[in-house]
């Protein structure tokens, strides 16, 4: 699960040029601005992250006019990611422990944006236990990721600002699935229809596996249609194999998507060497969409060549997402 609230050390301080109330701080790798004076670096803190929705109470009174939820914003030009809150604002009785999370203490949740309509459905259960969901890690948490995989041969992709879909074979049955939730057979929702429309369910049952296949539904009617497209369409960027519980290789997943006449996202980089720099990897998430010129991209996701799983400091699967800040300040996000 995410940290959305976290103890967390001041690690920099600096000047913004001309602004004498606020300064610029680093908590882990992100950039916020804070009250001048408020902390020092190596003080600690209660680190709140962007996508985090607080709940009704005074201390966070000031927030109430943007619903709650903390947002990347720019402040006399500094992009600022995240709010910072004295350790004070625990209750007494709270361990105080660097990285220690706090998100269910401070009744902190992560925002989700509303479901279309024509992404809406009966639902048939919970999202499969049997396959991870889609939720990418940021990169400005993964400074320990960076060190052990620099110069990692890797992949980059451009993330695409849509709703997730994951559709299944396992065991003869065939299954759609939100990021949340699995959903009943039904031809007016737009994943069904997709699946209806490409013959999917017989073209994931010939491969003869229990597989997986994940992807960002996007176009009319999804998140403000930002790559102007008419009607939708499905890009996919997982293919995990259920039995071994592993994902695929890109090479396998490409190979995968010729044969079930599918479209992966677009692929910016497959010969990046892994960058140990925030700043190198925030400038490359930088760019224009591959999808539409006119539009700014989400962002990129970057994955080795070939598949790690590491138990230590990543726990997982070694993947990240990487968003361009210029989006999220255009979007609002």
């Amino acid at each position: 699960m995410r940290k959305l609230a976290s103890i967390q050390k001041i690690l920099a301080t600096e000047a913004i040029k001309d602004a004498d109330a606020i300064e610029k701080a680093t908590v882990l790798g992100w950039q916020l601005v804070i009250r001048k004076g408020e902390f020092k670096a190596g003080d600690l803190c209660v680190y709140i992250e962007i996508d985090s929705v607080l709940p009704d109470k005074p201390e966070f009174e000031f927030i109430r006019a943007r619903s709650n939820r903390v947002k990347t914003v720019k402040l006399r030009g500094q992009i600022s990611q995240g709010i910072c809150f004295p350790l004070s604002i625990l209750p007494a009785d709270c361990s105080i422990e660097e990285g220690l999370d706090v998100t269910e203490l401070l009744e902190i949740t992560k925002y989700e944006p509303p479901i279309p309509a024509n992404l809406a459905g009966d639902v048939e259960g919970m999202f499969p236990n049997f396959i991870p969901k889609t939720d990418e890690t940021r990169v400005q948490v993964l400074q320990k990721v960076l060190d052990k995989f620099k110069d990692t041969h890797c992949y980059v992709t451009e993330k695409l600002d849509g709703s997730s879909v994951t559709f299944y074979v396992k065991d003869g049955k065939f299954g759609v699935c939100s990021r949340n939730l699995e959903l009943k057979p039904n031809a007016e929702n737009s994943m069904w229809k997709f699946a209806f429309e490409n013959n999917l369910e017989e073209k994931m049952k010939g491969l003869n596996k229990n597989i997986s296949l994940q992807g960002e539904i996007i176009g009319e009617g999804i998140q403000k249609n930002k790559y102007k497209l008419r009607g939708q369409d499905i890009y996919f960027f997982n293919a995990f194999d259920i039995d071994n519980y592993s994902y695929l290789s890109v090479s396998d997943l490409k190979n995968m998507m010729a044969v079930l006449n599918l479209k992966m996202v677009p692929v910016l980089d497959e010969n990046y060497r892994l960058q140990n720099s925030l700043d190198d990897l925030i400038g490359k998430s930088k760019l224009k969409s591959l999808l539409n010129n006119d539009t700014i991209a989400e962002g990129i996701v970057i994955r080795p060549l070939e598949e790690i799983n590491d138990g230590k400091v990543m726990k997982g699967r070694v993947s990240f997402k990487v968003i361009n800040p210029d989006f999220l300040i255009k979007y609002d996000e």
